[in-house]
């Protein structure tokens, strides 16, 4: 086991973790109305509600399925579901919706790239935070070709008790993933760089998650009535 697998999978997960937590709450009480998406919909919608719908929905699942996956104890799942299975059940979800999210995220990157007014008014991190969620996409789904190499779920029951003894402030755990394929070492490092730099950039908002809308009252919107001629003064 060399030094960078000991700071990438026992160090570097807990100086990401602490600078999202504590980033993000620095942000929001000194910078609150720095805290939004920054949608470009006002500035054109050509696209807009495709990309985002696909990415959003493709996106929440394989985060989704990344939590439940990792964080429950084999002993849980065991009961109801072999690692075998599981393994085949988490590369279809995987896939299916993680090629939903890569067609919205190539949609919504086209728009950053070739779409001149969004152009003129986009920055370099927002950019930059498309640019890495795509490629950390690209590795999860080639992870799925990898993992049909091995489809004992051994390589998944090692990355859940990665995931595991991280959480729950545990040692060793370096030592668990440093044997492993370069893509899955990849994927987790890119993945702890996003969250190390949400604070940072629009992806705060995904703090922001609008479950009021389920409550809420529906909003009334009146069009706007054609000015009346009543023709000249007498």
């Amino acid at each position: 086991m060399s030094y960078f697998d000991v700071f990438a999978f026992q160090i570097y997960p807990y100086l990401a973790l602490v600078v999202f937590f504590i980033g993000s709450w620095v942000r929001f009480d000194y910078s609150m109305y720095t805290w939004r998406s920054g949608s470009s919909q006002l500035l054109s919608d050509r696209g807009m509600r495709l990309g985002s719908n696909l990415f959003h929905v493709g996106i929440l699942v394989v985060l989704g399925g990344h939590l439940v996956g990792l964080l429950t104890p084999h002993a849980v799942y065991s009961v109801f579901i072999s690692t075998e299975l599981k393994q085949l059940l988490a590369m279809l979800v995987g896939g299916v919706f993680g090629a939903i999210c890569l067609v919205g995220m190539l949609i919504l990157l086209w728009r950053r790239l070739f779409n001149v007014r969004i152009r003129a008014t986009d920055n370099f991190r927002n950019l930059l935070i498309l640019v890495l969620l795509l490629a950390q996409l690209l590795l999860g789904l080639y992870t799925i070709f990898l993992s049909s190499h091995h489809l004992d779920g051994s390589v998944m029951v090692v990355l859940a008790e990665w995931a595991q003894r991280i959480v729950t402030f545990r040692g060793g755990a370096a030592a668990l993933v440093a044997s492993v394929h370069w893509v899955y070492k990849a994927h987790i490092v890119l993945g702890l760089t996003l969250f190390l730099l949400t604070p940072f950039t629009r992806l705060v908002h995904i703090w922001s998650i609008p479950v009021s809308y389920l409550w809420r009252p529906y909003q009334v919107v009146r069009r706007r009535q054609a000015t009346l001629n009543y023709g000249r003064r007498s």
